[in-house]
Parts: C-alpha cells; sequence; structure tokens
C-alpha cells in the first residue's frame, strides 16, 4: 500500500481538526488530515473568512481567515500530512503485521490508521436556500449565501435575512462598510447569542442598521442586478418594497454525514454520539467538534478544540496502553525544549 500507516487520521480540516493534529504531534503521534474542501479551515475559509469571530480565547476579536492561518501554522509544525479535495468513500479494517487498523478509503485512495477523529464539522453543508419564488435567477446578481469579501458591500443597500449568529454578525461586520443594513427575520425570537444581539440592538439605536421581525423576502426585482425587495410581515399581511443593491440570506445548512453513516456509529440526525472521552460506539473511532452530541453540548469552536485534546489523548492511550491519557501541561514536555531556550 503507497501510503504509510499512521496513528490518526482526522478527516477534517476546520479549527477542531487542526488543533487535532497540533495536539498528536504534540503527543508524538503520527498524523493524517483529510477534507473535502481545497483549503484547510473548514467553513471559516469556505463561507466567511473576512467575518470576525469574538469567542476565541486570547482574541477579543480576529478575523476568520487570520483563525485558520494561525491554527494551520500550529497545528502543522509536527510534520502532519494534509489531503485535501478527496471525499472520503468508505472504511474497512485493515493488517499489517499482525496489527489491526483502520483503511479509510476517498475517491483517491486508501489510507490506514490506527485510530480516526472524526472533525467534519456539520458534514457536507449546502446553505439553505431562500424560501421566495423565483429568487434562484438573483444569484450572483446580488443575492449572495456566502461572503468572501465585505469590502464589495461599499456604499451599497444590504438585507441580510436571519435569525442566527451568522445573521447577526454580518450586521455587525457590514455596518461601517454598506451605505444601509437591514436585517429581517421571520419571527421575533433569535438564534443568536445574547451579547450579539444587544450590539446589534445598539447599532440599529445609533442609526447604522434596521431590524424587522415577522418579516420575509416575497420577491425580489431588478434589471441586470437586485434594485427592490418586496418584503412580507407574516402578521398584518402588508407588504413593502424598499431599494436594495444586495440580499445576504443566513438561513443555516443542510448538512450530511455522506459515506461516514454507513460506518455504523451511533447517530441523532446528523450528529455523532461521543461519550465523555469523545469516543464513538467503534473501537478506535473518536469524534470532535460541530458533527458530535452529548448532552450539554456547545457548538462553539471553543468546546471544538478543547474536545479535540480530550479525543486524541484517548487516542493515543487506545493505541499504547501504557501511555497516560493526560500529558502534562505543554510547556513542561520536551517537544517545546528547543522553542523555549529560543
Amino acid at each position: 500500500m503507497d501510503n504509510p500507516l499512521v496513528d490518526i487520521t482526522i478527516v477534517g480540516g476546520g479549527p477542531t481538526g487542526l488543533f487535532g493534529a497540533f495536539y498528536a504531534g504534540m503527543r508524538g503521534a503520527s498524523c493524517r488530515i483529510i477534507d473535502a474542501l481545497p483549503a484547510l479551515g473548514g467553513q471559516l475559509l469556505a463561507l466567511y473568512p473576512e467575518k470576525f469571530i469574538f469567542d476565541v480565547a486570547g482574541f477579543p476579536k480576529v478575523l476568520a481567515k487570520d483563525l485558520v492561518k494561525g491554527m494551520a501554522e500550529q497545528a502543522l509544525q509536527f510534520g502532519c500530512e494534509v489531503r485535501l479535495g478527496e471525499i472520503v468513500t468508505g472504511l474497512q479494517r485493515g493488517d499489517s503485521e499482525g496489527v489491526g487498523h483502520f483503511l479509510l478509503e476517498t475517491d483517491a485512495g486508501v489510507y490506514p490508521s490506527r485510530t480516526l477523529l472524526i472533525a467534519a464539522g456539520i458534514g457536507a453543508f449546502e446553505a439553505r436556500k431562500l424560501p421566495a419564488a423565483g429568487v434562484e435567477i438573483w444569484e450572483g446578481r446580488g443575492l449572495d449565501y456566502k461572503v468572501l469579501d465585505p469590502k464589495r458591500f461599499a456604499g451599497r443597500r444590504v438585507l441580510v435575512v436571519g435569525g442566527g449568529d451568522s445573521a447577526f454578525d454580518w450586521v455587525m461586520n457590514l455596518a461601517d462598510i454598506a451605505s444601509g443594513v437591514m436585517l429581517i427575520h421571520r419571527r421575533e425570537a433569535f438564534r443568536a447569542h445574547a451579547a450579539t444581539i444587544r450590539q446589534v440592538e445598539r447599532l440599529q439605536l445609533l442609526g447604522k442598521c434596521e431590524v424587522r421581525t415577522f418579516t420575509e423576502v416575497k420577491a425580489i426585482h431588478g434589471g441586470a442586478s437586485i434594485e427592490r425587495v418586496t418584503l412580507l410581515n407574516t402578521k398584518t399581511r402588508e407588504e413593502d418594497t424598499l431599494p436594495f443593491d444586495a440580499v445576504i440570506p443566513q438561513l443555516g445548512f443542510h448538512s450530511d454525514l455522506g459515506a461516514i453513516k454507513e460506518w455504523g456509529l451511533d447517530a441523532e440526525k446528523a450528529d455523532l454520539k461521543v461519550d465523555r472521552l469523545m469516543a464513538t460506539n467503534v473501537p478506535g473511532i473518536y469524534a470532535a467538534g460541530d458533527i458530535t452530541t452529548y448532552e450539554g453540548k456547545l457548538k462553539l469552536i471553543a468546546t471544538g478544540v478543547a474536545e479535540a485534546c480530550t479525543a486524541v489523548n484517548n487516542a493515543v492511550h487506545f493505541i499504547d496502553p501504557k501511555r497516560k491519557v493526560d500529558p502534562g501541561h505543554s510547556s513542561d514536555l520536551k517537544i517545546f525544549a528547543t522553542q523555549q531556550l529560543g
């Protein structure tokens, strides 16, 4: 077999997977990352590289692309192998010199690994489309489900649709760039964090944005690009047509575990069930990050990287029961001794 046997293969190259790779290297475990996307970073880089993130320890705020850059540098310092643009298609059991292991299959190769860490975020994802008749013709003409360059909205009138964190984050990120920003949501209750909601409420008091609830997009109008949007009040059924140059729906994603569904792992909808060791029901397979579920689960970058530490430490112990689960503090590890001297 062309590909070498490694200790841990990580499925997913987002923040959780990247920190898992770092921790594997710190524990002296050989590691491989496999991701279907063309670049490391997961959703952060694929969907909103220019969006600020506010809930990562040590950063009052950090651009998603900058966080990914730092996490990738940290992750790859120990020589982790990276395979990008490969879709996982299957999983088999293998045996080499009496040592049992997994054979992870992709559309480009077969990769032997003693353990697996699934850190695939929400799996294969596709943005939920705006539920209004005929709006698909405006995609690429002012209707965008992801924002790669906020500067494109300079001086433009922007309508953000949604009630979750991404919708509110884009209101905050565009408030000082666009000529006007409106957020609409079909309900009165929002799914965003309370602190984020308060920030947007303050922006509204300052006249930098407008928030409307019980409101949906009924129709989009224009010529070569968007010029107006008809809004529908779902309580009164009144319609209001307003000038807009851009519409950014942030309605979440359809997610799919893909081939992972066939591995016999206990799942709840599109989430994998794990125990306190981040172990699945299949020995040797661990999971961390947004793809997991357990009582009290929080889908945050902060919790995902912590889960990656737990998963990697237990994977190392699974491979060699003589090795401790707890490695101690990084500042005491020999692997960083030269850096401390420098």
